[in-house]
């Protein structure tokens, strides 16, 4: 193993140390203080919590060791190993939290909580699945009948969650569910946007009569690759080359200016794109 790899699974530990206490953290401040109800492992522990009174992190260590289990016997080893860092320190980081801010309510107000519990548990997760993790939890099952019964996992997510939400409808009141409900949709949505933060790009097609002058205006200025596609014109049938180019977001407006400086009718194509690995994306040119 290099330096680097080493350095990257340092890197992805330490990610998942940290989502995974941002997950416990936000649980206890915004979810359990005002009953607010979610999907997932904690909505099962939430719900017993309403039920019998038991403590949440409890619960969710037993479910979550549980699932691991099935994780383990379905799925694999190697899929249980992802797992195991944040499926124990969620519920173990809860439990101290339970007791350091037990009592401690930052605010009354049901909607704050929902929102801020939504971005919360939405960053935290995108963060532990962004490091090459998982949270575990009832994303389990879905897996395994993705695995053996060809059930799409995102299908199965949604109705385990719906599930578990209406559920939890035994104890709390139809509103619960409704903020419930909305957790599940906000958090979905932030945490996809955490798993493309940093990583977006921003890709440039460039058609022009100075072809050669932008290629090597691009190379040398802007310090970034070109490639070059033949393409026909389609009205006149003329052959053609297309620059295509890939720089960093805030590299665009003088990529542009730089390009329109050489040929002012240059047609340009300007696509965002969610991810690039390689040299310069990937792995950082020096100096920069």
């Amino acid at each position: 193993m290099t330096k680097l790899d080493t350095r990257r699974k340092i890197l992805d530990m330490f990610a998942v140390v940290c989502g995974s206490i941002l997950y416990s953290l936000v649980v206890q401040l915004f979810v359990l203080p005002v009953d607010l109800l979610t999907g997932g492992a904690t909505g099962i522990a939430i719900a017993l919590h309403g039920i019998y009174g038991w403590a949440v992190s409890t619960v969710l260590l037993v479910a979550n060791i549980i699932l691991l289990l099935m994780g383990l016997i379905f799925l694999g080893r190697k899929f249980a190993m992802t797992t195991l860092l944040s499926s124990l320190l969620i519920p173990l980081s809860l439990g101290v939290f339970e007791r350091v801010y037990a009592g401690v309510v930052l605010t009354h107000d049901i909607m704050l909580n929902t929102l801020f519990a939504s971005f919360g548990i939405g960053a935290s997760v995108g963060i532990v699945l962004r490091a090459g993790s998982s949270t575990g939890g009832t994303d389990i099952p879905p897996l395994i009948l993705q695995k053996y019964f060809n059930i799409p996992a995102a299908i199965g997510v949604w109705v385990l969650d719906s599930i578990i939400l209406l559920a939890q409808g035994i104890v709390y009141d139809p509103e619960r569910i409704l903020y419930g409900l909305l957790i599940v949709i906000l958090s979905s949505i932030v945490m996809d946007r955490t798993m493309q933060l940093g990583s977006s790009r921003t890709e440039l097609k460039i058609i022009s009569k100075k072809t050669e002058d932008i290629k090597r205006a691009i190379i040398e200025q802007i310090d970034r690759g070109v490639t070059l596609l033949d393409g026909e014109t389609g009205f006149k049938e003329e052959e053609t080359q297309i620059i295509l180019s890939v720089i960093k977001n805030r590299e665009l407006p003088r990529t542009e200016r730089l390009i329109h400086e050489i040929d002012p009718e240059a047609f340009i194509i300007v696509n965002r794109i969610t991810e690039v690995k390689g040299n310069g994306f990937t792995y950082e040119k020096p100096g920069e």
